[in-house]
């Protein structure tokens, strides 16, 4: 596995999530979709940190500085902090889809005009 395939399948990944988001219209999908879009971008930004590790943290006698651990560990950090802002969407996402649903009795997005019921 090299970082073309990571790419690939996270480009696939974000293409998938996009086309759900763009021609569904329900709100849990579309949900959903953005999720499955912040997953990709999950997998690049951990495959890019993956690949790009220094010398120095892969088995080489180079000596092993704090620059070097922080270059290797920024994008599964990145990808902690997208993970976090992702379970915050979703848990409000989620209530506003329920508060929505309470009032208007359907979850379709393009039913949703305005905010009035």
């Amino acid at each position: 596995m090299n970082l073309e395939n990571v790419l690939l399948v996270s480009a696939v990944l974000f293409a998938i999530g996009l086309y759900g988001a763009l021609t569904r219209r329900n709100a849990i999908v579309l949900l959903m979709s953005i999720e499955l879009m912040f997953n990709a971008v999950n997998i690049a930004a951990v495959g890019f940190s993956r690949y790009t590790v220094p010398a120095a943290l892969t088995g080489s006698p180079v000596e092993v500085t704090a620059d070097t651990v922080q270059t290797a560990l920024s994008g599964h950090v990145f990808a902690i902090f997208i993970i976090a802002a992702a379970a915050a969407e979703v848990a409000l996402g989620l209530a506003l889809v329920i508060a929505i649903y309470r009032q208007r009795e359907t979850a379709d997005v393009s039913e949703l005009d305005t905010l009035r019921g």
